[in-house]
């Protein structure tokens, strides 16, 4: 995730990703249980599950994951960490199958894993991702360079960094780290209702259309722009 590599095409890859997943099927969403997630300013929001120094990893993290460069809007102007926080505040993994046996190494096409529930997974990643910003550049994350934040989470990606020597064995970084990228991915692109893709921003970014009840009179339309914006569910236009 180096400044060089991962900047430049990380707006393409959700661009890429926005137009091969349906909005509604996203697997991670659940229904929020607050009011008034749509119109929330990210520097007013107050944390339902994340305490106040894990808020600041979760900002700093997201704002490099999906930045504010480029086409389209970043993390933070769409309030992808209240998404995350609302979704783990409220149940995310509740329904995910926990019991082993768990494979040390399991293939890929086993998909999840894991011992650990996504908010296990989180309270221990953001622990040990400080604890190795500390060690290595004296400082937490989100008071790191954005060189050196993008290093950082390059690492996690890639399992350069140990979680087991730094006291939990039963967490990989990287799948801290994936879980991280797929959530911000998610409020990226969910229905407002859910806490992220402020004002649709992110919709109105690639052209998707929203919650829109039908769409008969361009079926058999074909290289012509669909000239109307985003519609949420609860009925707001961007």
């Amino acid at each position: 995730m180096s400044s060089g590599k991962f900047s430049p095409s990380r707006r393409t890859i959700l661009m890429a990703t926005a137009a091969a997943v349906p909005i509604a099927s996203i697997p991670l969403v659940r229904q929020a249980h607050a009011d008034g997630l749509e119109n929330v300013q990210l520097s007013q929001y107050q944390p339902v599950f994340f305490s106040a120094p894990e808020w600041q990893f979760i900002l700093a993290a997201c704002d490099r994951l999906i930045p504010a460069e480029g086409r389209g809007p970043g993390a933070l102007e769409t309030n992808v960490p209240v998404f995350i926080d609302q979704q783990l505040h409220n149940g995310l993994g509740d329904d995910v199958y926990m019991d082993g046996p768990h494979p040390e190494n399991p293939a890929p096409t086993l998909g999840f894993q894991g011992t650990l529930t996504p908010q296990q997974n989180y309270r221990a990643g953001i622990k040990l991702s400080q604890q190795h910003a500390r060690q290595k550049y004296g400082k937490p994350f989100e008071q790191l360079a954005d060189a050196d934040k993008d290093a950082l989470l390059t690492a996690l990606q890639k399992n350069e960094i140990s979680f087991a020597e730094l006291g939990e064995p039963a967490l990989k970084a990287s799948s801290f780290f994936n879980q991280l990228l797929g959530d911000a991915k998610n409020g990226y692109l969910a229905d407002p209702m859910y806490g992220g893709n402020k004002d649709m921003k992110a919709w109105v970014a690639i052209g998707f259309p929203g919650a829109r009840a039908a769409y008969t009179e361009w079926v058999d339309t074909h290289n012509v722009k669909y000239p109307l914006g985003p519609v949420s569910v609860s009925g707001k236009r961007a």
